[in-house]
């Protein structure tokens, strides 16, 4: 069973220059997953949301990659908000957990990496229906 638990925020190398800093990302060294499609969320309005599904099979390693936002995650019972505002680090986020992006600032890149390439079929669109799959109780516990 996967819980909110085993979402970690994770520090990726970061190479200081005074040139510019350098941070890199390595399938399966850095993020535990090979690297199948790479996409980018940006010029998002404000107020505005993205997410609001889980995955049956996909992991995902979102960045902000510049600006800031919100990832609320949910495995059905608990709920935990991660503030992203560092390139240098990522949030790892594996199958079966409901994810919501939200409160982006102004110009934010959100970058992410993908374990696998889109398919629609292993989109969970539906709270309830995640609910279901994870028979879990529609009570939340928010920490």
């Amino acid at each position: 069973m996967v819980h909110v638990s085993t979402c970690k925020l994770m520090d990726l190398p970061k190479i200081t220059d005074i040139r510019g800093n350098l941070t890199f990302i390595e399938q399966n060294i850095h993020i535990p997953f090979k690297i199948k499609r790479v996409y980018f969320l940006y010029d998002i309005p404000g107020g505005e949301s993205r997410g609001g599904h889980a995955h049956k099979n996909l992991e995902q390693f979102i960045i902000a990659a510049s600006g800031s936002f919100d990832v609320i995650l949910d495995d059905g019972v608990k709920t935990k908000r991660h503030h992203l505002n560092r390139c240098y680090h990522g949030l790892y986020v594996p199958k079966m957990v409901w994810r919501e992006l939200n409160n982006f600032s102004s110009g934010s890149v959100c970058l992410v990496l993908a374990s696998e390439p889109f398919e629609e079929e292993d989109y969970i669109r539906s709270y309830s229906e995640f609910k279901k799959i994870t028979n879990k109780p529609l009570l939340k516990q928010v920490i």
